[in-house]
């Protein structure tokens, strides 16, 4: 299966509205102009929540397959995810639903999410499902209690071991919603631990964002950046796009690449 992007942008989540920020893509038509924007800023992926008509976050196969066939037109070979992300409204049934009915190439899954309300047996299923359907499923993990559960559904296989794909979270559930480059150390060395073979990223909450993706960088992720976790640069001033994000990173990754071997982690 295709490998995760080096750079994935999350321009909108499941929270933000215009409101937010005037930049915030909420419509299909929008979405697939930010992920244009960022292509060209040097993004190689999309991380996308679609909207119903209030701009408020929904599991719609039919919005799902419609945002796939507009990327496909605009953005052939752009690497498409969609969510199941829950949001403390959508059952497990429900988020395999949505899988199963649009077959995406990509989805980004919370592991504490879909195991809420589900057995072993229900996710064994699911996961070999999408396996073998060729989707590419992302496991969303906010700490290491996460790291273990997925390194124990893996041994178990419940998980199937091939193309294991993660995304750590940094800061979701700290004060404030900020994270910080030391929060990579204790997740990262568990994952190299318990699951060395899987395919991994960061996306981090907070005005530190930047600081994070770098450090993750130097630690061997690939990293994703957008509207979603946060929407300040790095010199703290508030991005005008997520295109502003991606180029920031960029510009970093490109001009001081040697800063990232501060962060590895043994």
């Amino acid at each position: 299966m295709t490998p995760l992007p080096r750079i994935m942008v999350a321009p909108n989540g499941a929270r933000l509205t215009k409101k937010d920020h005037t930049a915030v893509p909420v419509t299909i038509a929008q979405i697939v102009e930010t992920a244009q924007e960022c292509a060209q800023a040097g993004a190689d992926g999309l991380h996308a929540h679609v909207r119903d008509e209030g701009q408020q976050h929904v599991l719609d196969a039919g919005l799902y397959k419609e945002l796939i066939a507009e990327m496909a037109q605009s953005l052939p070979g752009f690497y498409t995810q969609i969510t199941t992300e829950a949001l403390g409204r959508y059952t497990t049934a429900e988020q395999m639903a949505l899988v199963k009915d649009v077959q995406p190439k990509a989805v980004s899954i919370a592991l504490r999410e879909i195991m809420a309300d589900a057995t072993d047996a229900d996710m064994h299923r699911f996961y070999h499902e999408c396996v073998d359907a060729g989707i590419g499923v992302q496991h969303i993990l906010y700490d290491t209690e996460d790291v273990m559960h997925l390194a124990r559904l893996v041994r178990d296989d419940v998980v199937p071991q091939p193309d294991l794909k993660g995304l750590l979270v940094l800061g979701r559930y700290t004060t404030g919603q900020l994270a910080h480059p030391d929060n990579l150390m204790a997740p990262v060395s568990m994952m190299n631990r318990e699951l060395p073979e899987i395919d991994w990223a960061v996306c981090a909450f907070g005005r530190w964002e930047t600081d994070c993706l770098l450090a993750a960088h130097g630690m061997g992720a690939k990293m994703r950046i957008g509207f979603e976790n946060n929407r300040l640069s790095k010199d703290m001033n508030c991005a005008a796009s997520n295109a502003e994000r991606v180029r920031e990173l960029v510009q970093y990754l490109t001009s001081s690449p040697e800063d990232d071997a501060n962060y590895r982690v043994a």
